[in-house]
């Protein structure tokens, strides 16, 4: 897929519909998860997500991190580590996993947000959420939107993080930057999103929940 060579226009209410279109409450409805990106709305999807996967899921969080410039907001993203164990080299949001002592779910993700690559938490204001995600690796990931002001200082921790990138919003909220691919989650077939962009391949999850982002804000349900 050829991405274009001028950036989609962003809506200049984008701020606002985001607002509306964001759950203020995280999402724990097992039935609404989405697997691989997509939405399970498939009946036997559903099924095996009951049947098989609850006693195993743990609670994560990343970080969707809008940096709120005036001109040209972009996303914060990571490209995991070579060493890792799971995931390694991959695109991915800031995160990680629900911790005894994070307050909920939305300070776990700050706090992995401040560990990975560095940034104060005083530049970070959490907006909303997006519908959980499911993953092979046996985490349900709660998505929170966040506003981060500019000015912030990164300090990646090379232990966890190669490199951090700036993705344009104005990119990833539109829909034909995205292409489909059906790949195996555990033992079933599910349909991944994929976004290019640049030297990058940002697919699975992490791309469902640009997708999902797109979906708030356009009002769309992909």
């Amino acid at each position: 897929m050829t991405l274009p060579t001028i950036a989609p226009q962003l809506p200049a209410d984008w701020r606002e519909r985001l607002h509306r279109g964001l759950l203020p409450t995280p999402d724990v409805e097992l039935e609404n998860v989405r697997v691989g990106g997509v939405a399970s709305r498939s009946p036997s999807v559903r099924a095996r997500l009951k049947q098989d996967w609850p006693q195993s899921m743990r609670a994560a969080a990343v970080l969707v991190g809008i940096v709120d410039q005036a001109d040209t907001p972009s996303l914060l993203m990571t490209v995991r580590a070579e060493h890792l164990r799971h995931h390694a080299g991959q695109i991915s949001f800031p995160g990680g996993r629900l911790e005894p002592f994070d307050a909920d779910i939305a300070a776990a993700a700050m706090r992995e947000t401040h560990e990975e690559i560095g940034i104060d938490l005083e530049f970070i204001r959490p907006i909303g959420f997006l519908t959980d995600h499911v993953v092979q690796t046996g985490f349900r990931i709660t998505p929170v939107v966040a506003l981060i002001r500019p000015g912030f200082t990164l300090k990646p921790d090379s232990t966890e993080v190669a490199d951090v990138f700036e993705l344009p919003l104005s990119l990833a909220l539109a829909i034909e930057s995205y292409r489909a691919q059906q790949r195996m989650v555990r033992d079933f077939e599910v349909d991944v999103w994929e976004l290019p962009f640049g030297e990058y391949q940002i697919w699975g999850a992490t791309a469902g929940i640009l997708v999902q982002l797109c979906e708030v804000v356009s009002g769309a349900h992909a």
